[in-house]
Formats: structure tokens, C-alpha cells, sequence
């Protein structure tokens, strides 16, 4: 039987503008989701939208501004161009949706299925597998599949990671030593992820396991052992405890070990946005130089990059 894959790319979504309304509207969708933050409602509800939403938005909204592209977000700029790309590449239809906001995960479904689409390959944009973004968009495939009208349901391929994956490694590899030429070998390489609740850990989530993989095949791809490498976890929320080392505090404390001049990379991320730009580049840059560093250089995600869209396309077609 002759079928027509497609493929849907799912990233985790952005403000539509560097505004508080934006912001308040984005972080209301984002906070809601129960993968993200699992409390009951009826304790969650009133912290997010009484306290951590008005109080945030303003801030959050500044920190967007300092990093926006004249075409829009970097997130949304940069996923846009990998799905028009991906497509013109492999010759499929290639549809994006967004976890959280515009264009969502259902309508991007629902553009698949009306070109003729029987089998959708769903690509996550997050290399390491994690609970709170991975099942994140198994979940929302699924409720949409289960809302559809028409009673046909579309064969789907998913991607759960992709964290070891040659050519994401390759891409890595080519990244840094780009960054390298470019700026001179470093004292030392962080390589910072997203981090998650220890809790999620113990449950069964085996994100760290994924990124400490990344990072020891990215380790070995270099063969640079003059250039000490850390693996630390950034952008915490919330009260509990997160995976450690912490990225901000480690970053801090480099100067007075000697480490005057540091690149940073962030392998969990699949396009530049707030977390990588503003996070790291800028606050984090910011730590560094203050401490004593002299030297701080952030190597940018995969974003639109040849070798990022050759990754895809390997992952698409060894799905379909």
C-alpha cells in the first residue's frame, strides 16, 4: 500500500510580540500544562495567576524585547525557516506547530492531513527526551487526534530524541570548532541544558542520562583533551529541587579557578530564543565578566544551519 508521509515539527512555542499582554497570554498556556507543573489545580492556579504571571510579565517581556529579530521571535524565525527548508530538502510536506501558541500542534495536523497526508513522522525539537517537552507533544497529537471529526486517523511515526544521533553530534562538533577558529580555543567548553525537577528524575524521566550522552559524544567527537568540558543545568523555576551543577553558579566561579576564557554551547535547544540568547548570552555573559573573566563567547544553536537540516531530514526519512 503506497502511503504519503508528512512531517510535523513541534517546538515549545513564543510571545507573539515582546509585550506583558503577550507574555501573560504565552506563560498562561505554558504554566497550565500539567507536564510542565504538576501540582493540583487548585493550589497552582491562584500562585500562577496571582503572583508569578503579573509579576513576571513585565520582565520577561523586557528580556524578549532585548533579544527580538525584525522578522519576530528568534524561536519562531528560526523554526520557520527549518520547516521550509526540511520541505523544499526532502520534497514532503512539512507542517509547525507550536505546544504553546501560534500556529498550534493541531492546526498544523489538520494543514497535513489536507494535503493528503496518511502518515505523519512527528519530530519534538528537543535532542534529549524529557516528560515535560517530549511527552508534552505526544499528548497534544493525541488530543487533537481524538477531537478530529472525520473518523480516519493518520499513521503516526514519533520521535522521541534524537540525542545520539550521528548527524546532531556531527553538527555539534562543527559548531564548536567553528566557534573555536573563530574565536580562539577557550580554557574551558560548558555545555549547558535545560534543567528539569529532581523529582521528575526519580519518577522515571531519564532526561539527564540523554544530555550527559550528548555531552560525552560531543567530548569524544572533539578529541580536545587541553580544553576542559562541564555539563551544568540552566534556567530553574520554582522552589523544588532542579538538576545540578547549576549553569549560573558554576559560570560564576570559573574565573577563580583559572578559567579566564569560556564558549558556552546549549545542545538542548533547537533554535536560539530567550533561554539561549538572553539567558545565556547576556545574563550569564554578564556573571562571567563581572567574576573576572576575560573572554566569553556563546556558540549558537543548530538553528537554520545546513548541517541541522540534514540531521532532520535523516530523521524524517528514517521514519517514514
Amino acid at each position: 500500500m503506497t502511503t504519503k508521509p508528512g512531517v510535523l515539527l513541534v517546538n515549545l512555542g513564543t510571545p507573539t510580540e515582546p509585550t506583558p499582554q503577550a507574555v501573560k497570554k504565552f506563560l498562561s498556556k505554558f504554566l497550565h500544562d500539567y507536564r510542565v507543573v504538576d501540582l493540583p489545580r487548585i493550589i497552582w492556579c491562584p500562585i500562577l495567576h496571582g503572583a508569578i504571571i503579573p509579576l513576571r510579565a513585565k520582565r520577561v517581556a523586557k528580556a524578549y524585547a532585548s533579544i527580538w529579530m525584525d522578522e519576530g521571535s528568534p524561536l519562531m524565525v528560526y523554526s520557520v525557516r527549518q520547516a521550509r527548508m526540511l520541505a523544499q530538502e526532502t520534497g514532503l510536506p512539512v507542517a509547525l506547530g507550536m505546544s504553546y501558541g501560534e500556529p498550534s500542534i493541531g492546526g498544523a495536523i489538520d494543514e497535513l492531513l489536507a494535503k493528503g497526508v496518511d502518515r505523519i513522522i512527528v519530530i519534538p525539537l528537543y535532542p534529549q527526551f524529557s516528560s515535560s517537552t517530549v511527552s508534552s507533544v505526544w499528548d497534544s497529537v493525541s488530543r487533537h487526534l481524538q477531537t478530529m471529526k472525520n473518523r480516519y486517523t493518520p499513521a503516526i511515526s514519533f520521535i522521541n530524541d534524537y540525542a545520539d544521533h550521528p548527524a546532531y553530534i556531527e553538527g555539534l562538533r562543527a559548531s564548536v570548532e567553528a566557534s573555536f577558529a573563530a574565536n580562539g580555543v577557550p580554557d574551558a567548553l560548558l555545555v549547558s541544558y535545560h534543567g528539569i525537577p529532581v523529582r521528575f528524575e526519580k519518577e522515571g524521566d531519564n532526561y539527564r542520562e540523554r544530555c550527559e550522552l550528548t555531552t560525552k559524544l560531543l567530548i569524544e567527537a572533539l578529541n580536545m583533551p587541553s580544553v576542559k568540558i562541564m555539563m551544568t543545568f540552566q534556567s530553574r523555576f520554582g522552589r523544588e529541587p532542579w538538576l545540578t551543577p547549576f549553569t549560573d553558579e558554576t559560570i560564576q566561579g570559573l574565573p577563580a579557578q583559572g578559567i579566564k576564557s569560556l564558549q558556552v554551547i546549549s545542545p538542548g535547544f533547537a533554535a536560539d530564543c530567550l533561554e539561549t540568547l538572553e539567558e545565556l548570552d547576556e545574563q550569564n555573559r554578564e556573571f562571567f565578566m563581572h567574576a573576572g573573566g576575560t573572554s566569553f563567547h556563546y556558540i549558537p544553536a543548530l538553528n537554520d544551519t545546513p548541517a541541522h537540516i540534514e540531521l532532520l531530514r535523516q530523521l524524517a526519512e528514517g521514519a517514514k
